[in-house]
């Protein structure tokens, strides 16, 4: 597989400072929804940056500290009840705009990673399959990933029996069984049908 290149022809032609945005999480059946906003240096970023799903647990968290010594980050994340509440389309939106609010300074562009992008002011390009075409989208997927295992990791051992620390609470023949046998915890999303039959077998 190719890695991503700087897409300079859209990060040169707007001038200022571009972002990368990026999310990780939306097809999860707990946790929240993490998106990262990055902004390269060009003339100090690691390399080997790529989509994160191509890339072993390893290789991610080692450039996730790299990036943290080169990289302007943002971070943005949107709760379960977020997600409850606007749905997961609207809350990764949120979360992106987090995100880019979080950076030291504002874009003057943003690459977006998809088809879709949150309603707000900045100048935005969306770029399907973006993480794997572009460097700064690929990096913001990278820090969007590790972030988002950190916290299940750290969900993990309060909540024993759905594998949280391996699935990272997507919808594994693990995390259906702990469901099944234990019910949902808070820190399931609401309104995604396994968690709901769960709310209502319990329920019972």
């Amino acid at each position: 597989m190719p890695l991503p290149t700087p897409c300079l022809t859209r990060e040169n032609a707007r001038g200022g400072i571009v972002a990368g945005v990026d999310e990780a999480g939306r097809g999860p059946l707990a946790g929240p929804v993490v998106a990262a906003a990055v902004v390269l240096d060009p003339d100090c970023y690691p390399d080997g940056l790529n989509d994160s799903k191509v890339l072993t647990r390893e290789r991610r968290e080692a450039l996730r500290a790299m990036l943290r010594d080169c990289a302007e980050i943002g971070v943005g994340i949107a709760s379960v009840d977020e997600i409850a509440t606007l749905n997961i389309h609207w809350a990764t939106m949120l979360a992106m705009e987090r995100a880019v609010a979080a950076l030291p300074r504002g874009p003057g562009h943003v690459l977006v990673d998809g088809n879709r992008k949150p309603r707000w002011s900045h100048s935005t390009e969306t770029v399907v399959g973006g993480d794997a075409l572009c460097l700064s989208i690929a990096a913001a997927s990278i820090v969007a990933k590790v972030t988002r295992d950190w916290i299940m990791l750290d969900l993990a051992p309060t909540h024993p029996g759905y594998g949280w620390a391996t699935n990272m609470g997507y919808s594994t023949r693990e995390h259906f069984a702990g469901l099944a046998r234990y019910g949902a915890t808070v820190h399931h999303r609401r309104g995604f049908a396994p968690v709901d039959a769960a709310l209502q077998a319990f329920a019972a």
